[in-house]
């Protein structure tokens, strides 16, 4: 079977949650940097990669690394990669995005267009062809410039993986599946612990937290790019990731997982979402304030994405919000609060410094992840708690 190196990018600062993942799932981790993690595998590691990873943003076969400061070199370097191992005399092939950090070439349109002509004259003279018709599958890919080196990563997954394929529903400003996952992650929590989501929107946090819990693989509800290039990955690494991610599903667990919002339009498309996702009767939402955020339990977690404030109008309200979380959550008892926010009075308002405090890029946003960690449980079966 063939052996590919494999980068995976991530949010920026979730990348040793998705170093301990790949590890997980039985592949060992060759580099990580800013971004991105890079591991070893065979062709059924790019299958349950993609299946698998519930903080990845998408699974790349590198196929080409080199030094370029002048677009000759770049044209040269991409031409010199045997593409036809890849891409077939009518595949579609392109630069879907071009990254570039300290690096002498830095225009994206330029690279693109200089890299699909360096790639176009190798088939042409590989196929001995005068023309590709680009009629059969796609092939993406994405190319990274760091300090004039050129890593090159063709796109296995094709819509990003925090698509899981549930969410067809959103609210105004929806954090990211991965970046959900990450955020649960990052805690101690685990599927017979309580999970409250008081700002739940369409109820990201609260349906990834019971996917985990019940062992649902967060691509097994949509489809890659590279299942249909059966020459590059077989069909049946597709079949058998699919199969054991099936055979992990327990929806018989028991939680304790809520999601609350002020809107009640909100709540419904959480509950859609949830359905489609096949954890509905994992969790409970309902429409409910902030003010009124109680639980009788002890050592529970909120994890949630309030609002930033970040129009003009709501800037005024967010003093009362974070006070009022804060409140709430002091009413609780023993329990952890962790919230991931741009407003930068978060704490002043919660009222209390935090445990930890994570820089994490939500997209281009740069956001904190504010960790106020409760103690933890006394040692007994989880019927007792």
């Amino acid at each position: 079977m063939k052996k590919y190196e494999l980068i995976v990018p991530c949010h920026f600062g979730t990348e040793a949650l998705l170093k301990r993942e790949i590890t997980d799932i039985g592949y060992d981790v060759t580099e990580v940097t800013d971004g991105r993690v890079t591991f070893l595998g065979d062709e059924e590691a790019v299958a349950r990669a993609n299946i698998f990873l519930r903080t990845a943003e998408r699974v790349l076969i590198k196929v080409g690394s080199f030094q370029a400061t002048d677009y000759e070199e770049l044209f040269q370097g991409t031409k010199a990669i045997p593409w036809e191992e890849f891409i077939p005399s009518d595949g579609k092939c392109w630069v879907t995005k071009a990254a570039s950090v300290k690096s002498k070439l830095f225009s994206p349109s330029d690279i693109q267009r200089v890299m699909k002509k360096a790639i176009a004259n190798r088939l042409l003279d590989v196929y001995h062809v005068n023309w590709l018709p680009e009629t059969g599958e796609s092939f993406p890919l994405r190319v990274f410039l760091l300090k004039d080196q050129v890593t090159i990563g063709l796109d296995t997954t094709g819509e990003s993986l925090h698509k899981r394929g549930y969410r067809k529903l959103t609210a105004k400003a929806p954090i990211a599946e991965n970046l959900a996952a990450a955020l649960i992650m990052l805690t101690p929590w685990r599927g017979d612990r309580i999970l409250v989501d008081p700002f739940c929107g369409s109820g990201t946090i609260p349906i990834e937290a019971a996917m985990m819990a019940a062992n649902v693989a967060p691509g097994m509800n949509r489809e890659f790019t590279a299942q249909n290039w059966d020459h590059v990955v077989q069909k049946r690494n597709w079949y058998d990731a699919l199969d054991e991610a099936n055979e992990m599903v327990d929806l018989s667990v028991e939680t304790d997982i809520q999601g609350y919002d002020l809107d009640n339009e909100m709540v419904t498309i959480a509950r859609e979402n949830a359905k489609l996702a096949g954890v509905d009767k994992l969790i409970h939402f309902q429409r409910r304030d902030v003010k009124d955020l109680s639980h009788p339990k002890k050592y529970g977690f909120i994890i949630t994405n309030p609002p930033y404030g970040e129009r003009l109008q709501e800037k005024n309200e967010m003093p009362a919000l974070y006070q009022t979380l804060g409140e709430r959550y002091r009413n609780l008892d023993s329990w952890s609060l962790n919230v991931i926010t741009a407003y930068e009075d978060a704490e002043k308002y919660i009222g209390r410094k935090a445990d930890k405090n994570r820089k994490i890029y939500n997209g281009m946003m740069k956001t904190y992840y504010y960790q106020f960690m409760g103690p933890k449980p006394p040692k007994r079966s989880s019927k007792d708690e």
